[in-house]
């Protein structure tokens, strides 16, 4: 299970950008900037997929890799 430190940290690094930031897990879309949607979504041991689009999507890429590898999370950041 993913403690809540990592979705609170997700959540607060991806409202600081203005792009969107959408987290797939199999065939869900979760929007990256709610909580409620990163607490039902972020379990132990699943392979995530995000997907960032916008004007500032290269920080957004880089800081969120740098949060999801903090916390031991598995993410492709698609391009």
């Amino acid at each position: 299970m993913t403690n809540n430190a990592a979705i609170v940290e997700l959540s607060q690094t991806a409202n600081k950008f203005r792009s969107s930031i959408v987290l797939q897990a199999d065939n869900k879309y979760i929007d990256v900037k709610s909580i409620l949607g990163l607490f039902t979504t972020l379990v132990g041991g699943h392979a995530y997929e995000l997907h960032v689009h916008g004007p500032d999507a290269d920080e957004a890429k880089k800081e969120l890799g740098d949060v999801f590898a903090k916390h031991s999370l598995n993410v492709t950041i698609v391009d």
